[in-house]
């Protein structure tokens, strides 16, 4: 509560004070903090995913390595020659 004066003969009176910007502050301040930490949240999550995909990648580089090196293999290019050359000479 706060004291003012009223009226021109100096009376005065008591009325609450004037609170609207009390604390607004605070709440902005709060809620910048929030964006923040949210953004750095994402922030680390996003490099954790480029990790995975990173990890990902090299996993499949070396699965794609190993399968053409069996199938350029002697065996399985032989094989593999047979099936096509008999595919080839089917009559229909």
């Amino acid at each position: 509560m706060s004291i003012i004066k009223t009226g021109p003969a100096g009376k005065t009176a008591r009325r609450p004070l004037d609170v609207t910007g009390r604390g607004t502050s605070a709440r902005r301040g709060r809620a910048w903090w929030e964006r923040r930490t949210h953004a750095c949240r994402a922030a680390a999550e996003a490099g954790m995913s480029t990790a995975e995909y990173a990890v990902g990648t090299i996993a499949a580089c070396g699965f794609a390595a190993v399968l053409y090196k069996i199938v350029t293999s002697g065996p399985v290019k032989s094989a593999l020659s047979g099936v096509i050359e008999k595919a080839l000479h089917v009559s229909f």
